[in-house]
């Protein structure tokens, strides 16, 4: 009992009129944490980070709108169906702070996100998605804990010592199992092997100098080997085709297409990227004059050419007084 894993003391806390979820909390400092990682790694490679900001702009909102579909649509018996009326079924499914983003859905928009910020940037995608990387896989760490305040997605029954203690009433808990029943703590499972991951990432990037999509492809296997093993003793409701969670499955996936990412990445650029940016950007722009600063140039050139003038002529007059001085003598 002195060594199971304590339910949280609280879901969530007030600041005046507004109430923060701290699983909201959670995937926000995880945002957070990415972006500052990735910007330090960006700048690093001759980017700008106001120009990696503007692209997770667009990556996160979409990315938290694909992930929250991804998941209502994989787990439907707990939207459809449940609530009295349509309006509250709506309620409870966009309300993301209660929990519920598969990082699957979200990493396909949150993908597709960042492809349209970095084409309006002029920035290249792959350079997007391998500064990116470590950070992301930090943040999925971080956010994790997010599960753990609202009392979600933990694993089976188990009788490890630092099993998780659900609290009497949770509707997520089985029937069948007493209230001194411990589970698996799968999110601190995937804390740790994630926060593991991303210093992986960090070492395998700095030792074999990963570009072109190659270090992202990486992290797309790591995560994905990861996600299988946690997804095969969680115990929330899911699909299962062929043995197989939809996750699990959606992990199948990802390591297929990491590894295919890589080896044709590897193929095609075997050396690393030039620039992060598509467009040369040390070009140094033309600026345009005002109409003041052309105006008072224009003024200074004429009064420079009279003073020219005359001075020529003066000199012409000196010469030809000179001239008429000597014929004289």
């Amino acid at each position: 009992m002195l060594t199971q894993f304590p339910s949280p003391p609280f879901e969530n806390f007030t600041v005046g009129p507004f109430t923060v979820h701290m699983y909201a909390l959670c995937i926000l400092t995880g945002i957070a944490v990415a972006y500052f990682i990735g910007a330090a790694r960006f700048k690093k490679r001759g980017g700008d980070a106001g120009d990696l900001l503007d692209i997770i702009l667009w990556a996160v909102p979409i990315g938290i709108i694909g992930g929250r579909l991804f998941h209502v649509f994989t787990h439907p018996g707990d939207y459809f169906g449940v609530y009295p009326t349509l309006e509250e079924t709506l309620y409870h499914v966009v309300a993301v702070w209660e929990g519920g983003l598969a990082i699957y859905g979200a990493l396909i928009a949150g993908t597709f996100g960042a492809w349209i910020g970095a084409r309006i940037s002029k920035v290249r995608f792959v350079s997007v998605l391998d500064v990116l990387a470590p950070g992301i896989i930090l943040a999925q760490a971080i956010g994790r804990w997010g599960n753990w305040f609202n009392e979600e997605l933990f694993g089976e029954p188990t009788d490890l010592p630092w099993g998780l203690l659900i609290p009497v009433g949770n509707p997520a808990a089985p029937k069948e199992f007493g209230p001194e029943t411990l589970y698996h703590p799968t999110f601190l499972y995937e804390f740790i092997l994630n926060t593991i991951a991303f210093v992986i990432l960090i070492l395998v990037d700095k030792r074999f100098n990963l570009r072109w999509g190659k270090l992202f492809a990486t992290y797309l296997v790591l995560y994905s080997i990861i996600r299988f093993f946690v997804e095969g003793i969680r115990l929330d409701p899911s699909g299962v085709f062929y043995g197989l969670r939809t996750n699990q499955w959606s992990a199948v996936i990802g390591i297929v297409i990491g590894l295919a990412v890589f080896y044709w990445q590897s193929k095609r650029h075997p050396g690393t990227e030039d620039s992060v940016y598509l467009v040369d950007r040390t070009e140094t722009k033309v600026e345009k004059p005002s109409k003041a600063k052309t105006e008072g140039e224009t003024k200074a050139k004429a009064k420079t050419e009279t003073k020219t003038k005359a001075k020529a002529k003066t000199e012409t007059k000196t010469k030809a007084k000179a001239e008429t001085k000597t014929r004289t003598k």
